[in-house]
């Protein structure tokens, strides 16, 4: 008889740069046993997450919104690229582009808001309602019906 091989799931863990960052990669060990693409805005990341594969993308936002037609279409070929399972972020705006593509595939989506927003989500966290199968908040008096509260990730 034969044995029929787990299938690997595929996780896209994608941040922009900073604090985002630094909050997706303490999360690494939810993802043990997982094929792993990582995506932020540093090449110079890729020390941080070897020997995973670390794609890179453009950064935007309100300030510099010209620039997110152009980082949509990134996010799109990221997400075509690496057709993940589950996608993971702790934004800020461009990973919500990846949720939108990877949600048209049939993969799960979760956003984690920044531990920096404590009296209200971010706006991106808020636009992440329409686009992830998850949001969840660091700040237990931030969780309501549709934004869960489990833990801190700093």
């Amino acid at each position: 008889m034969a044995v029929m091989a787990a299938k690997t799931i595929r996780v896209l863990a994608i941040a922009s740069g900073g604090g985002h960052w630094v909050q997706l990669l303490r999360m690494r060990p939810a993802w043990d046993g997982c094929a792993v693409t990582y995506a932020t805005v540093h090449a110079d990341s890729a020390a941080d997450v070897a020997p995973a594969p670390l794609l890179t993308f453009g950064d935007a936002s309100r300030a510099d919104w010209w620039r997110l037609p152009g980082v949509a279409l990134r996010m799109l070929a990221i997400v075509l690229r690496v057709r993940p399972h589950v996608v993971v972020t702790t934004g800020a705006a461009p990973p919500l582009f990846a949720l939108l593509f990877a949600r048209a595939l049939g993969a799960r989506t979760l956003w984690v808001d920044s531990i920096a927003n404590g009296e209200v989500l971010s706006s991106s966290g808020v636009l992440a309602a329409h686009v992830a199968t998850q949001r969840v908040t660091q700040w237990p008096g931030l969780a309501t019906g549709d934004i869960a509260y489990w833990g801190s990730v700093l």
